[in-house]
């Protein structure tokens, strides 16, 4: 959080020096093939910056009306991350704790019965 007088530079500071040196070391980041095609990035202005990591900037005066609108929404990252966590994601059992997977019938039912779900398996299927 920045707070300061009007006109004292908070937003030169944050978008000018610390995101664009963010944006810099992310770039920096990837792959020689990949900065082919994005431009060169000049260092900001300062001695050093240190512990920063890649960055994202969203604009003061936002676009977006909608008052549900979240970092990534507004950013157009949020279908990204769902489908990132959907592939990576491990589901697991939310009353034993187990690691839930792949697996036929056959071995459905067994496992409720190893994990005391019989009953609860049986009224759902009723």
């Amino acid at each position: 959080v920045m707070t300061g007088l009007s006109g004292s530079g908070k937003s030169s500071l944050a978008f000018d020096t610390i995101f664009a040196d963010g944006q810099r070391r992310y770039m920096e980041s990837l792959s020689s093939s990949a900065r082919q095609f994005l431009g060169q990035m000049e260092k900001p202005d300062v001695d050093s910056i240190e512990g920063l990591s890649p960055a994202i900037s969203i604009d003061q005066k936002t676009t977006s009306k909608n008052p549900r609108s979240t970092v990534g929404t507004v950013t157009e990252i949020y279908d990204y991350l769902r489908l990132l966590y959907a592939r990576i994601g491990v589901p697991h059992c939310p009353v034993c704790g187990r690691e839930i997977r792949q697996q036929t019938v056959d071995q459905v039912v067994l496992y409720l019965g190893l994990c005391g779900h019989r009953q609860k398996a049986a009224r759902h299927t009723a």
